[in-house]
């Protein structure tokens, strides 16, 4: 197993742009998101990062542009996870009603409050993102999905439904493609929970974690 003191030194959670350049500097775009985004309606884990080509100044209204401060629902990111260039989560705030007559939010264009209008939706879910999940680049997480551990998003995928925990998905809308571990793995996984483990353990049982062998990370 590789020690890791003998690696450049991992960087914190705090850190706003954890990957390193040859001259020292920190790569402008791929930030730790708890690091960079403070919004009163989305709860983010550490070591979460977020990639793109022209960095935004507001990570938060680029990942979820229709997540306001008074949004009624939330987004929740868990540990780990990997969120390419162009990924977006649209939030339940972005509905309409669409169980009448007209889609056309009428209580938006005046008036002296909205929330009681019939042309409003009530509050829709939160958007859940389990640990250690990989969403590829241009991927739409549709509102109120929950996407299980361990998953991973094609790129350009548009996910309407759940995800389970350790399964490929793909297109749209998007559909399982293939399971990444059999059902006792993937709980037994659940069960391990590395992401909780202190960054120095993981770090040191790198290549265990890496290398699939899911009764050998058990016995850590």
């Amino acid at each position: 197993m590789s020690d890791p003191s003998a690696h450049r030194p991992f960087p914190p959670p705090t850190r706003t742009h954890p990957v390193s350049l040859p001259d020292g500097s920190g790569h402008p775009g791929t930030v730790f998101l708890s690091a960079v985004i403070d919004h009163p309606r989305m709860v983010i884990g550490d070591y979460s990062y977020a990639s793109a080509f022209d960095p935004p100044e507001d990570w938060a209204a680029r990942l979820a542009p229709y997540l306001f401060d008074f949004s009624p629902e939330r987004l929740h990111i868990g540990k780990f996870c990997q969120i390419a260039d162009g990924v977006q989560f649209i939030t339940a705030s972005a509905n309409h009603r669409h169980d009448g007559i007209s889609t056309f939010p009428f209580a938006i264009f005046g008036g002296d409050g909205f929330a009681d209008r019939p042309s409003m939706p009530g509050p829709g879910a939160d958007t859940h993102v389990g640990h250690d999940v990989w969403i590829g680049q241009g991927a739409r997480i549709l509102p109120g999905v929950r996407i299980g551990t361990g998953a991973i998003i094609a790129a350009g995928a548009v996910v309407t439904a759940d995800v389970a925990a350790y399964t490929i998905v793909g297109g749209n809308p998007a559909r399982p493609l293939r399971r990444r571990f059999p059902e006792p793995q993937s709980a037994a996984l659940l069960d391990i929970a590395w992401w909780d483990w202190p960054v120095e353990k993981i770090l040191t049982h790198e290549a265990v974690i890496y290398g699939g062998d899911v009764t050998a990370l058990a016995a850590l």
